[in-house]
């Protein structure tokens, strides 16, 4: 039978169950000359496998008991040592298959194999032990001893946490041997787009913790970006995790970092992603990614960048509050020359939302915010907003931004609204005073004067006392004011008001009017 995937290792230095068969043959040790054909990897065969699956598992699990063999020679051969990347690879592979439910036809070979060698063990164990060997041949008992320590074994012997472990004893191999490292990513790298799917995942999270061995100069950076890229956008978790952590690590490298542009857009979609650790890795790359002036982000993606953003104000994890309010202030900065008036939409979409997070209970997210709101205001040329946050009078910014303009105060309304349920206090009781201005502004529309008073009603059993109070009251004078309706006093002071904000047209028009007819 043909060997092309040998996979094997010596179990003499545990002493456990199994004993090997002593010496092997010469036969047999030649056999090692075949490891040459490991660079084409398992993969390559499955072309030639009715059943690509059971064929490749059937031979992982030949390479592992002939390697077995070959490791009870008292000296190893050079060979073994040429191709220990290659080895520990093929060896990872065969713990993580022989894990899953595996053919009959290979269940009927493993018992062979029990039988004929005395091996009184499972096939994903045998693995495990012929890897410990094999490190402990290349005089890597630290990393076995290391493994051990942190139940690193224990892990790679469940397909849930296999790649766990193997991210594990890829840390614990990079810190006694950097070329070492070196050699197995190369090798991981050129088989990444071959590999069995399944064991994907497990090849990049060795991957990952080895990069910086690999020199990633020339067609390197471009494979390993096209790898990257590709785990983006898969629907397995880890990989865009996995992928994301590589991207992070690559940042500083100047062969990746001028490369990273071209990532955008991926990046812009994981933005809605429901995991909170990916959505903060992604935010943090693309802060990077909007800072370098070799990566210009075109308009288009910088005005979907600048939509994804804003959601993502109101996140429950206060990293990734952080993280977009102040990228979002790098965007509003940007120099844009085009979509200036599509871009305005949205940053007056951000002005509520940064106003009450300005009263966050954390201080970075509350400094930030103020940071932003400001920029946001001169990027609108808002000038009574920008005083209004220069001055911090942040009490002053609803009758500023209500009175500015009466036909936005329904679509403020609606972003108001949620803060109510906010679960910080700070930010539930500036939600409830600015439903009390809006209300005063507001006045004779029944219907969004009946919305407030029924969140605010809502609201007076707050958990709080203090919160459940304010709306009580803010309730109450609402309705009084409603009931007394319009006094003649409250309309001079709103035309004086309208007159103040038209004030320099008047200026220029009326008073040289009236100046001219006073001369006549």
């Amino acid at each position: 039978m043909e060997q092309r995937s040998l996979r094997g290792p010596k179990l003499a230095w545990v002493q456990e169950e199994e004993e090997g068969p002593g010496a092997a043959a010469v036969e047999e040790i030649k056999e090692v000359v075949r490891f040459k054909t490991l660079q084409e990897d398992a993969a390559v065969d499955r072309t030639q496998e009715q059943d690509p699956a059971r064929g490749l598992f059937r031979r992982t699990v030949e390479a592992t008991v002939v390697m077995w063999k070959i490791l009870q020679v008292p000296c190893v051969p050079q060979m073994v040592t040429v191709y220990f990347p290659h080895l520990l690879v093929q060896l990872l592979f065969q713990v993580f298959f022989s894990t899953l439910d595996m053919p009959e036809e290979v269940d009927t070979f493993w018992k062979g194999c029990q039988q004929q060698y005395g091996l009184a063990t499972s096939p994903n164990r045998f693995a495990v032990r012929t890897l410990k060997s094999l490190l402990c041949q290349m005089e890597h008992e630290d990393v076995v001893l290391a493994m051990e320590r942190k139940r690193g074994w224990d892990t790679l012997l469940c397909a849930d946490t296999h790649h766990y472990a193997v991210g594990l004893l890829a840390r614990e191999i990079s810190r006694v041997s950097i070329p070492l490292c070196s050699r197995i990513a190369r090798y991981l790298l050129q088989l990444l787009n071959t590999l069995e799917p399944r064991w994907e995942l497990p090849a990049l999270a060795f991957l990952v913790e080895v990069l910086e061995c690999l020199n990633l100069s020339g067609g390197s950076a471009n494979r390993v970006l096209q790898i990257l890229s590709r785990h983006l956008h898969s629907k397995c978790r880890d990989r865009r995790r996995l992928a994301l952590r590589a991207l992070l690590k690559l940042i500083d490298n100047p062969s990746m970092s001028e490369k990273m542009g071209s990532l955008t857009e991926s990046l812009v979609e994981l933005l809605c992603d429901a995991d909170g650790e990916i959505v903060s890795m992604t935010v943090t790359l693309l802060s990077f990614i909007s800072r370098d002036k070799d990566m210009l982000i075109g308009s288009s993606i910088a005005l979907r960048l600048v939509e994804a953003l804003l959601p993502l104000f109101d996140h429950d994890n206060s990293q990734v509050q952080l993280l977009s309010i102040l990228l979002f202030q790098t965007l509003v900065s940007l120099p844009l020359q085009k979509d200036k008036k599509a871009l305005k939409t949205h940053v007056h979409q951000s002005l509520l939302p940064l106003f009450f997070h300005c009263h966050d209970e954390d201080g970075r997210v509350a400094q930030a915010s103020q940071e932003t709101l400001l920029c946001v205001a001169q990027f609108l040329k808002r000038r009574d907003l920008e005083k209004v946050v220069k001055n911090k009078k942040l009490w002053k910014f609803t009758e500023c931004l209500l009175a500015d303009d009466s036909s936005r105060a329904a679509e403020h309304l609606r972003q108001a609204m949620p803060y109510l349920e906010s679960p910080e206090e700070p930010l539930r009781e500036a939600a409830i005073r600015f439903l009390g201005m809006a209300g005063r502004q507001l006045r004779g529309k029944k219907e969004e004067l009946q919305l407030i008073c029924e969140a605010l009603e809502g609201t007076a059993n707050d958990i709080s006392v203090a919160v459940g109070s304010l709306a009580i009251q803010t309730l109450y004078i609402l309705q009084a004011v409603e009931r007394a309706g319009y006094s003649l006093l409250d309309s001079l002071h709103d035309q004086l008001r309208r007159a103040w904000r038209t004030r320099p047209r008047l200026l220029g028009l009326g008073w040289l009017r009236c100046r001219s007819c006073a001369e006549c």
